[in-house]
């Protein structure tokens, strides 16, 4: 259908960019009627009718659970599809079900509000607390129950976004998983949306499909007029509603130009991230799993900064064993070239966020409770199969460990015990494994950086979490929206910290890696540079962006920034200088941005 020649005045909503690339077409609003929940009681001699009644609405809902994990896992692969794997997991959770059963038999509810009044409960506590990951989660708890209670109440499925007439870019308060997988991808040529953030699974999964996504746009679908066009900005977190003419000529010009410019960083694939006074700096990947790597050799990356363990433990009931692990961390250690190493971390996971038995519930404080290394000396047994798994990877390629979270010299020591014992074990049992395997501190606590010095001496290498030690040192959250604009990574006392961690590494012959967000910031690499960082680790799709800035600056300049920043008390202030060192470098690459 043609574009009407007059519109209503053009008006932009910013959210935020999770999956690059720009759209135009038309508006496909998708609103979920808002469930109505009876709370009549259950009539007397009708309890064992009503939870058949639920028994058959959780067998629809693990068929068509099933049905959409065979479809995403031939469209997009094993991995994606896990997370429906995880759903029907927790459709078999005996402590939920229980909970519903009881509600039914005795406390005299139907169905829809015994499994409503349950899953929102959990849903609930998910939503509230600090982590943002774990927030995220509680999107996939809301598509799962909203599937129970449809099958519950007969209600028609949400709109079919399989199977669409025309091209559009689908707006909706928030878009279930299970529906983003399966969107029509030739039609749906981007989707916005109300709510979210960049770690949901919709996100993600948007990335993985090459669609431009724009989520956490706020309220917005009751200003949205049907047969209306938008312009989807992608890159920059934009949704323009009936863009002007001249609106959509500038962004043509920018499609065509970015073309050309991502064809320009193809080029730097092999080329080596040094500086043009000649420093050279290991730019490497961060990845979640052995399945990143294709991605990480496509994008030209040395080796893997960053391998985030944790994410073998989600989304099951019991955690991975001493195989399991092996087969992973062999996979990336040897896919990883000669020359290039892979940095395993150990467990960096929250107590809320734990498969199984090791979820503890009700922590007053997970930000500062049962988290990361804490955990693995808490529970042994856990550090030892990562111990062994990692130590065996080291037979097939060059690998770090990487303990996460360390506050003190003491958690250092316990941990380099235990992987001592675990060396003496293989060993005796005649299992081939890396003998002179290095292991590293995250300095992402304060105290870490204070007893830097101490730190340095007895481990060798690390690698700063700029988020953490941001967040920990400023006291913020910065997913909180009443504190956000105070989570600053340019603060003086940040700056100072990671000054200081950098200088007890130097005395030591330590190198220091980031592998927090800020390496890949491109506006302030040229900080972390001249404060004398080695490594930069960042998600696979940065690498060609940060390599073309590497290989503009000069370290001289760099140096010259980071002695001005450390003098000086204002955090906008040192963002801005470190930013114009990067624009003046490659003033492309921010136009382009």
């Amino acid at each position: 259908m043609a574009e009407p020649s007059a519109r209503p005045g053009a008006r932009t909503h910013h959210g935020i960019a999770v999956s690059d690339g720009v759209a135009h077409a038309r508006i496909l609003r998708v609103g979920q009627a808002r469930r109505q929940i009876s709370r009549e009681p259950l009539a007397a001699g009708a309890v064992e009718a009503e939870v058949e009644r639920l028994n058959q609405a959780l067998l629809g809902t693990r068929q068509d659970i099933q049905k959409v994990r065979d479809q995403v896992s031939a469209a997009m692969g094993a991995a994606e599809a896990g997370l429906f794997e995880a759903h029907l997991l927790v459709l078999e959770d005996s402590t939920l079900l229980n909970e519903v059963l009881r509600k039914i038999r005795t406390g005299g509810l139907g169905a829809e509000a015994a499994f409503h009044d349950v899953f929102e409960k959990y849903v609930s506590v998910l939503a509230a607390v600090d982590d943002a990951y774990l927030r995220e989660r509680a999107a996939d708890l809301r598509d799962l129950s909203g599937r129970v209670l449809d099958h519950l109440s007969g209600a028609v499925q949400e709109q079919d976004l399989q199977h669409l007439p025309e091209p559009c870019i689908v707006v909706a308060h928030d878009l279930a998983p299970s529906v983003t997988a399966l969107l029509d991808r030739k039609n749906v040529l981007g989707f916005a949306t109300e709510a979210g953030g960049k770690t949901s699974h919709t996100a993600i999964m948007a990335r993985k499909m090459g669609i431009p996504a724009v989520v956490g746009l706020g309220p917005l679908l009751e200003s949205i007029q049907e047969g209306e066009y938008a312009l989807l900005d992608g890159h920059g977190g934009l949704l323009t509603i009936n863009p002007t003419d001249q609106t959509l000529f500038e962004y043509g010009q920018l499609k065509q130009r970015r073309a050309l410019f991502e064809e320009k960083l193809a080029l730097l694939r092999e080329q080596p991230a040094v500086t043009l006074d000649g420093h050279h700096i290991t730019l490497a990947a961060n990845i979640e799993g052995p399945e990143d790597m294709a991605a990480v050799q496509a994008s030209g990356a040395h080796g893997i900064g960053l391998f985030r363990t944790e994410f073998l433990f989600l989304n099951r009931s019991t955690p991975p064993g001493e195989e399991e692990q092996f087969e992973a961390y062999r996979a990336v250690a040897s896919q990883t070239r000669p020359g290039q190493e892979a940095i395993l971390r150990t467990l960096d996971l929250g107590g809320d966020k734990m498969p199984g038995d090791l979820n503890r519930s009700g922590e007053p404080n997970p930000f500062l409770g049962w988290r990361a290394i804490r955990i693995s000396l808490d529970r042994p047994e856990l550090l030892r199969s990562q111990f062994r798994a990692m130590l065996r990877a080291g037979r097939h390629g060059r690998v770090r460990i990487l303990l996460p979270m360390v506050s003190g010299l003491e958690e250092l020591r316990a941990a380099r015990a235990i992987l001592e014992s675990c060396q003496q074990e293989l060993k005796a049992e005649g299992i081939p494994f890396g003998e002179s395997v290095p292991v590293g501190v995250m300095i992402e606590i304060p105290s870490a950086a204070l007893i830097a010095e101490d730190l340095a001496r007895e481990s060798d290498f690390f690698s700063i979490g700029t988020n953490d030690l941001t967040g920990y040192t400023l006291a913020v959250d910065r997913l909180n929206e009443r504190v956000a604009r105070l989570y600053q990574p340019t603060h003086p006392a940040v700056v100072r910290l990671i000054h200081a961690t950098v200088q007890a590494a130097r005395r030591h012959g330590r190198p220091v890696g980031v592998c927090g967000e800020m390496a890949g910031e491109p506006a302030l690499v040229p900080l972390l540079i001249g404060l004398g960082v080695d490594e930069l680790s960042v998600t696979p799709a940065l690498i060609p962006a940060v390599k073309f800035l590497l290989r503009r600056l000069r370290l001289s300049e760099a140096r010259d920034l980071a002695e001005w920043a450390l003098g000086h008390s204002i955090g906008s202030e040192i963002h801005r200088r470190s930013r114009e060192v990067a624009v003046a470098a490659a003033p492309n690459l921010f136009a382009e941005r």
